[in-house]
């Protein structure tokens, strides 16, 4: 199966789809669009699960969310948080099986996946690796230029994923457009070296 390309933020239109899992809470969405500079929210909110459901059935709805989501606004790219280092054992065993369920959402429609851990989100969204929770709702709201604060903080949350994805696609895009120079000035050096007369011993 091979997987469609991302297009490059610089010239077309970028669709990203973050997902924030969480084992026990909602599980935060949220759909944007870049074009340029522009960054334009299209859908986020969160699925939230009665506790008495089983874990299995936990994961059936979620691969059905980002699965149904994925048809619906056909992103280039599924973007999601990565599993906390500082988790206990259990906890990071399940939320690696959420995680597990998004990226095969992703790629039963040939669809990139992406993983980042939360400093790198946070990080790349408020310029600091440690931001609150409420740090990142403002920029957020700031940088979609939306009119309120998006709630809950699980959707919030999935729309810094999307960003920090959207921030990293552009970064890349950049230096690919720098790095295909390099080797052809790397090799003039070369060919004018072996211009150079050799000089012999008598």
């Amino acid at each position: 199966m091979i997987s469609r390309p991302e297009h490059s933020p610089n010239n077309h239109k970028l669709r990203v789809l973050g997902v924030d899992p969480a084992v026990v809470g909602a599980i935060g969405y949220g759909v944007i669009q870049i074009d340029g500079s522009r960054a334009t929210c299209m859908r986020f909110g969160a699925l939230t699960l009665p506790r008495r459901l089983t874990f299995a059935f936990r994961l059936r709805e979620i691969h059905c969310l980002i699965a149904g989501l994925v048809e619906q606004f056909q992103p280039d790219a599924v973007a999601v948080e990565s599993v906390f280092t500082s988790l206990n054992m259990r906890t990071a065993l399940k939320l690696a099986e959420m995680r597990g369920v998004v990226l095969l959402a992703a790629a039963q429609a040939q669809i990139p996946a992406h993983s980042y851990s939360p400093r790198e989100i946070k990080a790349s969204v408020t310029g600091f690796g440690a931001a609150s929770k409420q740090q990142i709702q403002q920029m957020v709201r700031s940088l979609l230029d939306l009119e309120v604060i998006p709630e809950p903080a699980d959707a919030s949350d999935a729309l810094a994923v999307a960003l920090c994805h959207a921030h990293a696609a552009r970064s890349r895009a950049r230096l690919a457009a720098v790095l295909p120079l390099s080797p052809a000035r790397s090799a003039v050096r070369p060919a004018a070296m072996s211009a150079r007369p050799s000089v012999g011993r008598d």
